[in-house]
């Protein structure tokens, strides 16, 4: 049986200090709790190093500013307690979690400006997010919940209130034999996964949903850079559900994802083809290199 995250050996940098993983609490009138003041940042360390960890902690500062909530620290800060996590808990290859959070303080309404922001980094071992289904193609829920508009909230931030309804559609997709669903946006147009950016393959050309109205993932920006490395046509654009049975191929990506092809979508099935296995492979090089 898997260890339950809050009862494990090892060091958690909070605040400036590492301190014993069991001892890593917050009070319960922390805001964040009650009113989803959080962002985060989820990476992953490979042969030592993190990938796009600079990336990531600038992705984080610029979250914390999307919520009018200053993160105390600097990127060059962030990376060192990275760091610190890794080594103190002698990991080579884990996954890392960095969040930042209104905590408890003078203020317990809608309104916390004079609550303290804190941080917090974690990492542990972790193997593949989907497991199996990173290699047999996984299988996709459509989710009921639509991806809100711009106008209604930061679609740009990595923050903790916005992945509600991703929780709610994942439960629902496993409840089904699914390993995740897929959302549309509020206009009916493909938006993305639960925690992840999707792609699909026709004639040998790349279609990805145009990231202006859900988060433009470190990973997808990565992916979509080594497909015009490698001369392929990438077309980021709105995509129709119809239009999905059309496309041959279709996979995931996302630092816990990675590269994972999907195999069926609804009634819609695409097959792990060749050119997905070469940006999954590819994408696994790149990451050790």
């Amino acid at each position: 049986m898997t260890a339950a995250y809050d009862d494990r050996d090892g060091k958690i940098w909070m605040d400036g200090e590492l301190v014993d993983w069991r001892d890593a609490k917050v009070h319960i009138l922390t805001h964040a709790l009650h009113y989803a003041s959080s962002v985060f940042e989820g990476e992953r360390c490979y042969d030592g190093k993190i990938f796009k960890g600079h990336e990531h902690s600038l992705r984080l500062i610029e979250s914390g500013r999307l919520l009018d909530m200053p993160i105390p620290y600097s990127a060059e800060e962030i990376d060192a307690a990275k760091e610190a996590v890794l080594k103190a808990n002698g990991f080579e290859n884990a996954y890392v979690r960095v969040v930042a959070w209104r905590g408890s303080g003078p203020d317990m309404g809608v309104s916390a400006a004079r609550n303290p922001v804190r941080m917090a980094v974690c990492a542990w071992e972790w193997g593949s997010y989907y497991g199996d289904a990173k290699w047999q193609g996984a299988k996709l829920d459509v989710a009921k919940w639509k991806r809100p508009s711009p106008e209604t909230i930061p679609t740009a931030a990595k923050a903790a209130g916005l992945y509600m309804i991703c929780t709610m559609s994942k439960h629902a997709a496993e409840a089904k034999g699914c390993s995740d669903a897929l959302f549309m946006d509020w206009e009916g147009y493909v938006a993305e996964a639960t925690g992840a950016n999707i792609f699909f393959v026709k004639d040998g050309e790349i279609h990805t949903p145009l990231a202006d109205r859900f988060l433009n993932g470190i990973t997808r920006q990565t992916i979509i850079q080594m497909l015009k490395d490698k001369g392929y046509t990438v077309h980021e654009r709105r995509i129709t559900p119809d239009e999905l049975e059309g496309f041959q191929e279709c996979w995931l990506t996302g630092t816990a994802a990675e590269v994972t092809p999907v195999g069926q979508i609804g009634d819609w099935h695409f097959q792990v083809g060749q050119i997905t296995r070469d940006v999954a492979e590819s994408y696994e090089a790149l990451v050790r290199a």
